[in-house]
């Protein structure tokens, strides 16, 4: 069911195609002179992300780099807690194959706030990005625990020292501690993405799986918000500006993303998408969302200070 509703929702909304094109150009230019490239996914789930990717490093002058995969996810209920993460893997590799790019990959599958940096094997010579899409929203804020998670899970980030670090998320304005404030602004947000789907999803074929999009990709945030208080609410978005601010205190700095990403990304969405749907930029934001409301944005992210293994600043 989630693949029906994946792909139904990248056929009637560019928001995860443009964030995951905006994300494997600037991973690809990054690492256009690499030998050896090291992605650390956080939130890594079925891997729909990456073969775009591998196809491109397929066909990079000169040969694709060696590329290891650390795909980290929570872990599942039951006796095989790292089930899909492995399966993940299993299916990259197969692409990996038939593109010809040699290929290692390692898991994780555990609550991210508990990971350590001696579980994450960093080489001294890979090319490191640290990639984040449409997750870090569900790792408990401040007002959960004194000792913020997410800030936590930033402190990782930033300790694994990356040479770049990918992040996107909604940009959402319903995480307030007062219930009547939480609902309005969650009704607001909700409300443009039924209104986008009324207005994108026509088709017969397509109507048909509009209630399992919604149940699968909406309903499950939408009862957090309204139904949950406290730690048992599991959704806990913010605008980017609060992101920014984040980001900036876990000792990131912007790192601005290419015109022709910028613009590529635009087309994308042009050509293959309803005229309400908006993309810009802001700074080093790409902001996406519906007639006028920015709904999700995607931003890259560099260490303030870049060190060596051996915690000499990098100039």
């Amino acid at each position: 069911d989630i693949l029906k509703a994946y792909k139904l929702f990248v056929h009637v909304c560019p928001i995860y195609v443009a964030d995951y094109f905006a994300a494997n150009k600037s991973i690809y230019e990054l690492a256009l002179n690499s030998t050896k490239l090291h992605i650390i996914d956080f939130g890594v789930l079925y891997g729909f992300q990456w073969p775009c990717l591998l196809l491109a490093l397929s066909k990079r002058p000169g040969g694709p780099p060696k590329l290891r995969v650390t795909g980290i996810e929570l872990p599942q209920s039951g006796f095989r807690p790292s089930d899909r993460v492995e399966e993940t893997g299993r299916r990259l590799k197969r692409f990996c194959d038939m593109f010809n790019v040699p290929f290692e990959f390692n898991f994780i599958a555990k609550k991210w706030e508990s990971i350590t940096l001696d579980e994450i094997t960093i080489i001294p010579g890979e090319t490191t990005v640290v990639n984040c899409i449409h997750r870090l929203q569900y790792t408990p804020d401040e007002t959960v625990s004194l000792d913020s998670p997410r800030d936590t899970v930033l402190k990782l980030f930033r300790d694994i020292n990356p040479d770049l670090f990918v992040f996107a998320e909604i940009n959402g304005t319903y995480n307030s501690p007062f219930f009547m404030t939480r609902f309005k602004e969650a009704l607001f947000h909700f409300s443009s993405l039924f209104d986008m789907f009324d207005t994108t999803i026509q088709a017969e074929d397509e109507y048909k799986n509009r209630d399992l999009l919604e149940r699968e990709l909406l309903v499950r945030d939408a009862m957090s918000v309204i139904s949950s208080e406290g730690a048992e609410r599991f959704a806990r978005p913010e605008t980017y500006k609060q992101w920014r601010v984040r980001l900036l205190r876990a000792g990131f700095r912007p790192a601005m993303i290419s015109r022709e990403i910028l613009k590529g990304a635009k087309e994308i969405v042009r050509k293959r998408y309803h005229k309400d749907f908006l993309i810009d930029g802001d700074g080093n934001w790409m902001l996406q969302g519906w007639k006028g409301r920015v709904i999700y944005a995607f931003s890259c992210w560099k260490p303030a200070e870049k060190l060596t293994r051996d915690d000499h600043i990098i100039i």
